[in-house]
């Protein structure tokens, strides 16, 4: 293996573990927010919640299955 390939590849491993640690923290962080002892909310503000956690996952794995930057110009 080219030793440019390892260093990408060790370079992307630890942004890639530092920057999912970090989301799944923060959806822990949000998980908080279930005690309805301390906060009101309804289903549809739960459906928009995670609605939209989904799409930005759907986005964002299609920006890696793609293969593309996002804002590459091709025509």
């Amino acid at each position: 293996m080219p030793e440019e390939y390892s260093s990408k590849r060790e370079r992307f491993v630890k942004k890639a573990t530092d920057r999912t640690n970090h989301v799944l923290k923060a959806l822990k962080v949000l998980g908080n927010c279930a005690n309805k002892n301390i906060y009101d909310y309804n289903k549809e503000e739960i459906e928009k919640i995670f609605s939209a956690i989904e799409k930005k996952v759907i986005e964002t794995e299609a920006k890696f299955n793609s293969g593309s930057s996002e804002g590459e110009f091709k025509l």
